[in-house]
C-alpha cells in the first residue's frame, strides 16, 4: 500500500497548525508572497513554527522574491523545504542551498500540453519535487483544479499536485496521477489563511481511504 503525502498550504493561526498536524498532514505550508492575504512576516512565522512538532515538515513557499528576502526568511523561520512558485530560473532556486520544490501553473503559457510541461519540468532536476498548480491571476490558492491528464507522464522528480484540491476531488485526481503527494490550501478554508478544522481532517481521510483502497 503506498502512502501519498499531504501538505496542508497558507496556514497563519496556530489553531490551524494544531488541526493540520492533528489530522496527519506531513507538511505544513507558510506563503511569503506580500500579494496574498495568507503571506506571513519572518517574525509571525517563526512564532508558528515553533507550533510544529518533529517529523512535521515547514514548506516556505515564495513568488519571484529578492535573494535577500528569501535568506531573511530561511535565517528566521529554518523551513526544511522551499517552494518557488514564480518564474524562477533553476540558478534562482538552487542559491539559498536548501532543498526546493519547483512549482508550474499549468495551463499558462507554455504550459497548455504534457509535453510542454515535461520539458519544462526537466528543466529543473535538482528540484526535490515538481508541483502542479492551476494558472491563474495569481500565484495559487485559487481553489481552481485543471486537466490532470496533462501531469500524468510527468515522472522523473516526486510530482505533487496541487490546484483546485478538496475532499470531494482528492480521490478522482489521486486515481488519475497517482501524485507522491498532494497540497491543499483553498479547498480546506472558510477564507483566505483561515482554515477549517474539519474540512483537514475530511480531506486527509479521503487521502488515506484512497491510499488503503
Amino acid at each position: 500500500m503506498s502512502r501519498t503525502r499531504i501538505k496542508i498550504c497558507g496556514l497563519t493561526r496556530e489553531q490551524d497548525i494544531e488541526a493540520a498536524v492533528e489530522a496527519g498532514a506531513d507538511a505544513i505550508g507558510m506563503v511569503f508572497y506580500p500579494p496574498s492575504k495568507r503571506c506571513l512576516t519572518p517574525e509571525r512565522a517563526a512564532a508558528l513554527r515553533a507550533r510544529v512538532p518533529p517529523f512535521v515538515d515547514v514548506v516556505a513557499l515564495f513568488v519571484n522574491a529578492a535573494e535577500a528576502e528569501i535568506a531573511r526568511v530561511v535565517d528566521a523561520v529554518r523551513p526544511d523545504l522551499l517552494q518557488f512558485h514564480g518564474d524562477e530560473t533553476v540558478e534562482q532556486c538552487e542559491r539559498a542551498g536548501l532543498r526546493y520544490l519547483r512549482a508550474f501553473r499549468v495551463g499558462a503559457p507554455g504550459l497548455e500540453t504534457s509535453g510542454a510541461l515535461l520539458k519544462s519540468c526537466e528543466l529543473y532536476g535538482s528540484a526535490a519535487g515538481w508541483l502542479f498548480d492551476s494558472h491563474s491571476e495569481g500565484y495559487g490558492g485559487s481553489g481552481r483544479a485543471f486537466d490532470w491528464s496533462l501531469v500524468s507522464s510527468a515522472s522523473a522528480r516526486p510530482a505533487v499536485l496541487s490546484g483546485g484540491l478538496h475532499a470531494e476531488n482528492v480521490a478522482a485526481a489521486l486515481a488519475m496521477v497517482r501524485p507522491f503527494a498532494v497540497d491543499v490550501s483553498s479547498g480546506v478554508e472558510d477564507a483566505p489563511g483561515i482554515k477549517n478544522a474539519d474540512r483537514i481532517r475530511r480531506f486527509v481521510a479521503e487521502v488515506r481511504r484512497f491510499d488503503a483502497s
